[in-house]
Order: structure tokens, then C-alpha cells, then sequence
């Protein structure tokens, strides 16, 4: 097995702190406590889980140390670990439907609306970074019919629906889990009827067809699969980053990475290792442009 393959599969083992049970009464908390209160406490759990989780707060500091440039301290890490902690928090409200509550300033967003003044069916590729939660609000808010699905490991979904029937039962059925024989031929339906799908494109579940590119001055590896469904499914790519900003405020951005090609690439291969070029480099231009906002918690660069 790789070293890509072993560290990833650790991540994927890692235990859910928590229940479905507790996960229900962590959202009800935070709505019958209101988002200030829930905030105030974020702090001492937050202290809590930087001081006890060493495997988490080494990556955290070695993430740190390549894209500021300097070893961090614990003052860093807390902000890190804390700016985490605020954008799952304000993930209950965001999913509930109250994206009324946040300052989001979306930048490109006339690239979804020229996908979807053609009959919309588009990627989106995002990662462990800010929120994705941000895009489905901004898209609800603008229009609340619109179809958004999130296509990601089978494993992962389950707890994406969990954590979705906890908040808002009716976002689960968004969910689309790869890994089974019919996901393409789900990615492929709804791209047809029109849905934005998003992928976290910056790791899978078990390290398999990664390649390795420079991030963040340091080889590392990336899954090549969620390109090759872009090359053969002949949809727009568009990245797109949901950085938290203190506060109630979030940026949004949409950038094109490759329009719908007429055919599928003669050079698969070429087509595929330039998108991951443009792919990584947009995401590491905002690790640095929001270096807090990065959500991957153990050695990326293993």
C-alpha cells in the first residue's frame, strides 16, 4: 500500500467524535441558544480539542509553518482549530435555511449564470476549505428551486446524510455517494437536468490514483478521479472557495477552470494533469489568501 493510500485511510477510520444522538441535541443547542451563546462556548472546546488531539494539532502546524512562513504558536493554532469551529457552527444555520443572518460577498458569479442561461449542468470544485455550505446558501437564497447535489465517498455521504437529517431532513436526498455502480449514471442524470454538483476534489478515501503536484512549496498528493469524471461527463469545471471572514462575514468565489468541451479530450491524461495544475494552484492562492480556512487536519503532505 502507498504512503498516500495508508495516511488517507487513516483519516477515513478516524472515529466520529460523537453520535447521531448527540449531533441532533449539538444543532438543537445551538439554535435554542442562538449563534452568540453558541459561539461564546466554541472557545473552551475549542481549547480542549487543540490541546488533546496531538495527531491534529501537529498538522495543523505543519499546514501553518508552509503558508505563513513561520513556525506557528499555540495562539495560531487555536485560531485555526477556532476559525474550523465557527464555520461548522455556522453550518446549522446556513443549511437551515438562515443565511439572512451572514454578510456573504460572492465574486463570479456571472459564470453561473451563463452556465445556467445554457440549461445549467456544472462541477464545482471545491476543498477542505471555508465553507461549502456558503455556496448552497447563496444559490438557495437567489432562487430556491435550484438544484445543488454534493457527490462525495460513499463512507463520507452517510454521515453528510446524518449530519443533513439532524439540520434540514430534506437536504439528504442531495447527497449523491460514490462508490457504487450507479453513481456516474446519478452524476451524469442530474448534470442533464440541470443540478450543480459540488466535489471536494483535494483527497479521496483510499489514496488510489493520486498524483503528486507541487502545493504550498512541497509535493502532494491529489486524487486524479474527480477530473476524469469532469473529462468524460464533457461538463464546465468552475472552482469555487466559501472563505469565512470573521464575524458574520464569508467571501464567495467562482473561477472557470474549463468550459464544457465539445468532445472528450484526445489526451485524457493531458487534459486531466492541466485542470489538477489549475486546480491546485487556485487553492493555494486561497490557503494564502485565508490561511485559517484550510480543513484538513493531518499531514497533506505526508
Amino acid at each position: 500500500m502507498s504512503q498516500e493510500a495508508a495516511r488517507l485511510q487513516q483519516w477515513a477510520r478516524q472515529p466520529e467524535r460523537g453520535s447521531p444522538a448527540l449531533l441532533r441535541l449539538g444543532v438543537w443547542t445551538a439554535r435554542f441558544l442562538g449563534r452568540p451563546v453558541a459561539r461564546l462556548l466554541l472557545y473552551p472546546l475549542t481549547l480542549y480539542f487543540c490541546l488533546s488531539s496531538a495527531a491534529a494539532s501537529r498538522a495543523s502546524r505543519l499546514y501553518l509553518t508552509r503558508v505563513l512562513g513561520l513556525a506557528p504558536g499555540l495562539a495560531q493554532r487555536f485560531t485555526h482549530f477556532l476559525t474550523f469551529a465557527r464555520c461548522l457552527l455556522d453550518r446549522v444555520f446556513l443549511l437551515n435555511d438562515e443565511s439572512g443572518a451572514f454578510e456573504i460577498e460572492v465574486h463570479g458569479e456571472e459564470i453561473l449564470h451563463a452556465i445556467e442561461a445554457r440549461g445549467g449542468g456544472c462541477l464545482l470544485f471545491g476543498a477542505h476549505l471555508g465553507s461549502f455550505e456558503v455556496a448552497r446558501a447563496v444559490g438557495r437564497r437567489r432562487r430556491q428551486d435550484l438544484p445543488i447535489s454534493l457527490l462525495m465517498y460513499e463512507e463520507n455521504a452517510q454521515k453528510i446524510r446524518a449530519a443533513l437529517a439532524a439540520i434540514n431532513p430534506r437536504l439528504a436526498t442531495e447527497v449523491i455517494g460514490l462508490g457504487r455502480a450507479d453513481s456516474l449514471i446519478a452524476v451524469a442524470e442530474r448534470l442533464r437536468a440541470g443540478h450543480f454538483i459540488g466535489v471536494l476534489a483535494d483527497r479521496n478515501l483510499d489514496g488510489r490514483d493520486m498524483r503528486r503536484m507541487d502545493f504550498l512549496g512541497a509535493p502532494a498528493a491529489f486524487p486524479q478521479g474527480p477530473f476524469r469524471v469532469a473529462a468524460m461527463l464533457q461538463r464546465p469545471v468552475v472552482f469555487m472557495a466559501g472563505l469565512y471572514r470573521g464575524g458574520r462575514r464569508y467571501e464567495l468565489h467562482f473561477e472557470l477552470l474549463a468550459d464544457a468541451p465539445a468532445t472528450r479530450p484526445a489526451n485524457m491524461q493531458g487534459w486531466i494533469e492541466e485542470m489538477m495544475s489549475r486546480y491546485v494552484a487556485r487553492v493555494e492562492h486561497y490557503c494564502r489568501a485565508a490561511p485559517y480556512n484550510w480543513f484538513n487536519f493531518y499531514d497533506f503532505w505526508a
